[in-house]
């Protein structure tokens, strides 16, 4: 704490702000490899493992949706000690034995995760917004970049860690260690986080939680069905095929998750240098578009070389 009181209260700010973030991606990013690779383990299809995440994605997507309406009234600070404190909860929940872990149930504890989530990664994305000066949305897109680049690399840390103690724990000791850690950081963050961050003065209306912008709404949509598309097959479909295919164990499929998201994580923080952005001017819709264009094709190469068959394993991991 002695080092923290030496930087400027926006610095001090911004790093409890990318603790917390960090922290709570590593717990859930444990949490999804858990899930699914101990209801595997347990004999559920990949259909039945992939409804326990539907209401984990449709209750976050509710919860983007009006987040920032909440931001504005509650407070970020509160939002984000709020997602914490839900997480806490859905990782209690599946604390009961495991002859009561139905889908039901699990579905319950995911769709409390989702709002979690969301509520955590709003509040620390509009909190370095609001910790950048104005007229420096160069600096912002950098800034947001690290954020988000270093939670995904904590991202796949957190599935090794998940598939690790699944392997050296059982299901129940995994989660209690995830709400030990989640709970420490959920005091620090009360005790900690500026009370009155992103707080408006004059409360937002509810209809007020749509852009005006019809560029911004089209992006918005165009994100839920990216980030839909990619958790079809990278949180549920591949572990399950990786380890139902070709035997991986929990140690493997952890790991090639941590591997994959930590290398995803590193290009996202230099996203960006790599979008030509060394003028400090941040990318438009045209940028987005072409990159779009280009990236699609891996994943289609990707469908086409494991539809006939062309070795699948190293098609899979390669691509």
């Amino acid at each position: 704490m002695g080092m923290l009181s030496n930087l400027s209260a926006e610095i001090r700010q911004y790093l409890i702000i990318t603790g917390n973030y960090w922290a709570f991606t590593l717990t859930d990013g444990a949490l999804r490899m858990l899930v699914v690779l101990h209801f595997h383990q347990l004999g559920y299809s990949p259909l039945q493992i992939a409804l326990l995440f539907l209401f984990y994605e449709m209750f976050g997507v509710i919860t983007n949706l009006v987040g920032g309406w909440l931001g504005a009234r509650l407070g970020l600070n509160r939002t984000m000690n709020i997602g914490l404190g839900v997480q806490i909860i859905a990782l209690s929940m599946l604390l009961v034995p495991s002859s009561m872990l139905s889908v039901i149930w699990v579905m319950a504890a995911q769709a409390l995760s989702g709002i979690a989530k969301d509520l955590n990664k709003m509040s620390a994305k509009s909190s370095v917004k609001l910790l950048v000066p104005k007229d420096a949305e160069g600096s912002l897109y950098k800034w947001v970049a690290i954020l988000t680049g270093s939670k995904n690399t904590l991202k796949g840390v957190g599935f090794f860690l998940g598939g690790a103690l699944l392997a050296l724990l059982n299901f129940q000791g995994a989660v209690l260690t995830l709400i030990i850690l989640l709970t420490l950081v959920f005091l620090f963050s009360v005790l900690n986080l500026k009370q009155d961050l992103g707080k408006a003065k004059n409360k937002p209306k509810f209809t007020q939680i749509f852009s005006k912008s019809r560029a911004i709404n089209y992006l918005s949509a165009a994100r839920l069905f990216l980030f839909g598309a990619r958790d079809v097959w990278f949180v549920v479909a591949l572990p399950v095929y990786l380890a139902a295919n070709f035997n991986w164990d929990h140690w493997w499929v952890g790991g090639f998750m941590a591997f994959w998201v930590i290398g995803y994580g590193i290009v996202q923080s230099f996203a960006p240098l790599i979008t030509g952005t060394k003028s400090g001017n941040p990318p438009d819709g045209k940028t987005a578009f072409y990159w779009a264009s280009g990236l699609m094709l891996i994943p289609a190469l990707i469908a086409v070389a494991l539809h006939v068959e062309i070795q699948p394993l190293q098609s899979l991991v390669g691509g």
